[in-house]
């Protein structure tokens, strides 16, 4: 047997072994109890894995596609498959890993002329290499999305100008006043008028009724002399004229005298002679003048 060394410690002392009186450790914190790897590792930088504004998805994904050996599947239908998070949620991450530096994206050209999209994983973001001619065109900036065109907007209807009102509108006035107006379409066929047109411009006709015009006179007025070229808005150019070609008032007339009683023919009871005159009276006119101018005996 070999010499032993009585002053060798038999393992090397901590510094609570050569302090006695100090904690062996914090009563919080994390206690690392580390092994040695020998195979099956990856040397990861404490900048990714404590990275103060990555996402810890994101830095949990970031290890574990360093860890990947070359020619892994790193897209998000095989991350999907791989782990529990959702699609939506791995891309979110994988979107912060590129943001940062630590993937990035190349398109590459294949001997068959495809092109594909490899990943790259950056152990050091800061320390990048000059990417390599993969005989892809740059790709060019996403021209910004038209706008689908926006049909134009119908523009609001103008009133149409106010027509006279009648001072007595009668129902059978303004009847006849509204078939005037559909019967326009027979002497042009441009005045055409809408339901709500003719409500609109009815009183203003039957206002020229009412004023003694003739249905004839009221046509005439309206349908005389009109533009050759196509009427946009015939209502207004026929409110237009019921109001500034709108006839006056007519006079007041004394009201006719009422016609003379005629009465009944009857027989005289002196001469029997036919004669007209009120019930009371039975002898015609000759026989009561000859009454009064015969001498009393």
């Amino acid at each position: 047997m070999g010499t032993q060394n009585p002053s060798a410690p038999p393992r090397a002392q901590s510094a609570a072994d050569r302090n006695p009186t100090r904690p062996r450790h914090r009563t919080g914190g994390v206690i690392h109890e580390n092994t040695r790897h020998t195979t099956r590792f990856v040397v990861i930088g404490n900048h990714l894995t404590q990275h103060a504004e990555l996402s810890l998805l994101a830095i949990g994904l970031g290890c574990h596609i360093q860890s990947l050996p070359a020619g892994a599947p790193v897209d998000i239908k095989s991350l999907t498959a791989r782990f529990a998070e959702g699609p939506t949620r791995i891309a979110a991450a994988l979107r912060e890993l590129e943001a940062h530096g630590y993937l990035r994206r190349e398109r590459h050209r294949t001997a068959t002329g495809r092109i594909v999209t490899r990943t790259i994983s950056c152990n050091q973001p800061g320390r990048r290499r000059q990417p390599a001619d993969t005989g892809c065109p740059d790709p060019q900036p996403r021209p910004p999305a038209k706008r689908p065109p926006q049909p134009p907007r119908p523009r609001p209807r103008k009133a149409l100008p106010a027509v006279p009102r009648p001072a007595f509108p009668a129902a059978t006035l303004l009847r006849q006043a509204t078939d005037l107006l559909t019967g326009l379409r027979r002497h042009d066929p441009r005045l055409l008028l809408s339901a709500a047109d003719t409500e609109h411009l009815a009183p203003g006709v039957a206002t020229w009724l009412e004023r003694e015009a003739t249905p004839a006179a009221v046509r005439l007025a309206l349908t005389a002399d009109l533009p050759d070229e196509p009427l946009t808005r015939p209502a207004a150019l026929l409110a237009h004229r019921l109001t500034a070609a709108l006839p006056a008032v007519p006079p007041c007339r004394p009201s006719a005298a009422p016609p003379p009683v005629r009465h009944p023919l009857r027989n005289c009871d002196g001469c029997d002679h036919a004669f007209r005159g009120p019930a009371t009276e039975t002898r015609c006119r000759d026989c009561r003048t000859s009454e009064a101018t015969r001498p009393n005996c």
